[in-house]
């Protein structure tokens, strides 16, 4: 493992702190297969926590969807839209998804470590919009010419736009745009705005109804107010794509978007290109957003992370849990690094960024199980995002079920007559102790339902589930000592006919060297 570090890590050698920190980056993202030198990232680095609510730094929940990110100076500056339907969901996230998408703002925050987020206030507000049935999908440049900062957003069936003269000022409406050239129904449908390293800027999107065609288009370098004509870089035959976004690294373009399935989490699409209008790769499915459809997410914003040590790609993904139920809190970001030009998505539940040095590292308390409470799959199915099923039965009665204990889903297995069953995964982690946990409810009367652990380096470790259990219980194995770089968790079960167990939020942590 040593030789493969690029050399100031070598050289870190006479420090074995920093040689500690190191080796647990190299092998807590082994699942990523992918060279990763900037995990040296420092431990007293801020912790981004995933799969929860975020709040600003006064303690006030951040809403903020469908945005994107703009630096400035050593500020990054966040805009998105806080809709009426996050608020409620927030506010009562047992009470599943609302469909409201009502506009209430466009929101602004500001950070200089990308964790604690001061909110500079709203942006723009229904006044300042005009009447709308649709605000979403906002992005911010800042325009060289004028000095002003641009924002571009859809409004209704079309795009709105707004300047000020600071980026976290109130920005004033200053132009519509009702159609954009060349585009084949004239206008965009999921859009995002992506500046160059020139300082050019460009709308990036597919086209509405349908989106199976992803354009370019520049923005009017006079003043940014207005979209040129398009280029068409790809069109899809495997239908639409949404959620468009763009970020670059080292010279190339990665174009990158979701499944045309509404509001839901999706694997991540992308092709890539070494110039933004033209030349574009045939179309593939971003390393690492398989097992939990990009972090139970769908694509929201991407930007590049720089600094004295490092730099990777911060992806944003945008949970939509009001719209959706796609699981708790809106915001989920995680690392993107390269193998090559090839980009790696990491799905980390917990990690530490330290922007200044654009270096990250797996944390502490990260929850190693992939789509651990089921809710990547958003129907009703055997076969489940990031979990192998097995079954003596022909009808398998492994299965997500509706009415987990967070989010909408559950692992469930259930069966008429006498079943064995089980739902499991094998997941790469440093070597350590762990304590494995899951929520269960369970009819009881089984021969044997174990939540387990095993295949780690010593004798199998269970928690039995076979008495009855009415409401959502968390119970856990402790003390699971893995020597060999791996384990296989999961729940199991003989099974009666009629017997029942569901479970849901499996969590894998590290507690100990």
């Amino acid at each position: 493992m040593l030789g493969k570090l690029p050399r100031w890590t070598i050289a870190a050698l006479l420090f074995p702190f920093v040689i500690a920190l190191a080796f647990f980056g190299d092998f807590a993202d082994a699942r990523a297969a992918a060279p990763l030198p900037q995990n040296a990232a420092a431990a007293a680095a801020p912790v981004l926590q995933n799969d929860v609510f975020w709040k600003d730094t006064s303690g006030n929940p951040i809403y903020s969807q469908g945005g994107g990110v703009l630096k400035v100076g050593n500020t990054y500056y966040w805009y998105g839209v806080k809709y009426n339907g996050a608020v409620s969901y927030y506010n009562n996230p047992a009470g599943g998804k609302n469909s409201n998408t009502s506009f209430n703002a466009i929101t602004c925050y500001s950070s200089t470590d990308l964790v604690h987020w001061k909110f500079e206030g709203n942006a723009m507000t229904s006044s300042d919009i005009g009447g709308s049935s649709w605000v979403g999908r906002v992005g911010v440049a800042h325009n060289p010419n004028t000095g002003k900062y641009v924002l571009v957003s859809q409004l209704n069936s079309g795009l709105v736009f707004g300047t000020s003269s600071t980026p976290a000022g109130h920005f004033s409406r200053a132009g519509t745009q009702s159609s954009i050239g060349n585009v084949s129904t004239g206008m965009s449908g999921d859009q995002s705005v992506f500046t160059d390293d020139d300082g050019r800027a460009y709308l990036i999107f597919s086209n509405k109804s349908g989106r199976s065609n992803l354009y370019v288009a520049p923005l009017r370098s006079s003043d940014y107010l207005h979209v040129d004509n398009a280029t068409r870089i790809y069109s899809s035959s495997a239908g639409g794509r949404e959620g468009n976004i763009m970020f670059k690294h080292a010279g190339t373009y990665y174009f990158c978007s979701s499944d045309l399935h509404g509001w839901n989490a999706s694997h991540t699409y992308c092709i890539k290109s070494s110039k933004i209008s033209s030349g574009y790769s045939s179309e593939f499915v971003l390393q690492g957003t398989d097992a939990d459809f990009s972090h139970v997410t769908q694509t929201g914003l991407a930007f590049e992370v720089s600094g004295s040590s490092g730099s990777f790609v911060m992806f944003g993904g945008d949970r939509w849990s009001d719209f959706a139920g796609n699981g708790i809190g809106y915001n989920q970001w995680v690392p993107v690094t390269f193998d090559g030009t090839t980009p790696v998505f990491h799905s980390l539940n917990q990690w530490n960024v330290d922007a200044a040095a654009g270096t990250w590292s797996v944390g502490s308390g990260n929850n190693h199980v992939l789509n651990p409470s089921v809710e990547a799959d958003r129907v009703s199915q055997k076969e489940l995002a990031g979990w192998t099923n097995s079954s003596n039965v022909s009808s398998d009665p492994n299965s997500n079920h509706l009415g987990g204990h967070t989010g909408r889903w559950a692992i469930a297995q259930s069966y008429a007559s006498a079943y064995k069953a089980a739902m499991y995964q094998t997941i790469t982690v440093p070597n350590g102790t762990y304590t494995l946990s899951a929520w269960v409810k369970s009819s009881g009367g089984q021969k044997a339902a174990d939540i387990f652990a095993k295949n780690f380096g010593a004798g199998e470790m269970d928690r039995a589930v076979n008495q009855p259990i009415g409401t959502w219980t968390k119970v856990g194995i402790s003390g699971i000592t893995v020597t060999k770089g791996s384990i296989q968790v999961g729940v199991a079960s003989d099974a009666n006919p009629g017997n029942w167990v569901n479970v849901d939020d499996f969590e894998l942590v590290q507690t100990g060297q």
